[in-house]
């Protein structure tokens, strides 16, 4: 199945009540174990990409190609999108796009409110007539994702989501409400009451930034309050780690990266397979 944007599918997870995983890709073994997940699950699923991620992998190019290899060779028939995560700028988000990815984020969240708007929205008019979903944030994310680094949260304002998903056509929204890249220091505390009010008066699919270590609870009500597009990377990252460090320990002569990248991928894929679960995205491609 050809690669699509994000607009349609988390269109249907906002009618239909469930949330669409967004896994970042890190390396060629990250990205077996999220398709193979998706397809065992029949369930959409969206293919995070860093910038950093990118220049590891080599490239937007290199990462596209990878990606529209293992589709053929896995014979994918679920839904996949290619996400630019936290586009830096205009210019990066056309890479991508030009690259052949099907979605991007303008992350414009950190210049004033007007610039914000007059970036999303040049983005848009690239993206749209190409046939490529745009998400875009307002308020602060904490912790730190790549190049991205945040010192503390910033919710994002309802009157100021509503202005900007008028003004810039954006197809959908993360509004920072609690949530941080990274692991959680103590209990998460999302605003919910913020995150209802953004969500009936922009109508717009809402994104959860620093999915790792929000409670099922706190998952369930932000689905049932709108949300429908949960990232997940350091949940992912933290398994596969510990998974090489094990195999190594025990074997500590192996040398073979498939011995223990092999075993890192399969609890990738487990994990995935129960985020999935867990967001409601399962059989629902």
């Amino acid at each position: 199945m050809p690669l699509v944007s994000m607009k349609d599918m988390l269109n249907k997870a906002k009618a239909e009540g469930y949330a669409v995983g967004q896994f970042n890709i890190n390396n060629l073994e990250f990205t077996q174990a999220i398709l193979q997940a998706a397809q065992e699950e029949n369930s959409p699923v969206i293919l995070g990409v860093s910038e950093g991620a990118g220049r590891y992998i080599g490239g937007f190019k290199t990462v596209v190609k990878m990606v529209e290899g293992l589709l053929e060779d896995y014979k994918i028939t679920v839904p996949v999108a290619i996400h630019l995560d936290h586009g830096s700028s205009f210019d990066k988000c056309k890479e991508a796009i030009d690259a052949g990815f099907t979605s991007v984020m303008i992350d414009a969240s950190h210049h004033p409110f007007e610039e914000n708007i007059e970036i999303t929205s040049k983005v848009v008019e690239y993206a749209h007539s190409k046939g490529v979903s745009v998400e875009a944030e307002l308020g602060t994310v904490g912790g730190q994702e790549d190049d991205v680094v945040a010192e503390g949260v910033i919710y994002a304002d309802p009157k100021e989501c509503e202005e900007l998903v008028k003004r810039t056509g954006i197809d959908c929204l993360a509004p920072a409400l609690g949530s941080v890249h990274g692991p959680y220091k103590g209990e998460p505390n999302l605003g919910f009451a913020e995150m209802e009010e953004i969500g009936k008066i922009t109508g717009m699919p809402l994104v959860l930034h620093g999915g790792t270590g929000i409670p099922t609870k706190d998952i369930q009500k932000s689905i049932s309050l709108g949300t429908a597009k949960i990232n997940v990377n350091t949940e992912n990252q933290i398994a596969s780690a510990r998974v090489v460090r094990e195999v190594l320990a025990a074997k500590p002569n192996e040398y073979d990266p498939r011995k223990y990248l092999g075993p890192a991928r399969d609890v990738i894929k487990e994990t995935v397979i129960g985020k999935m679960r867990e967001f409601g995205s399962s059989s629902r491609a």
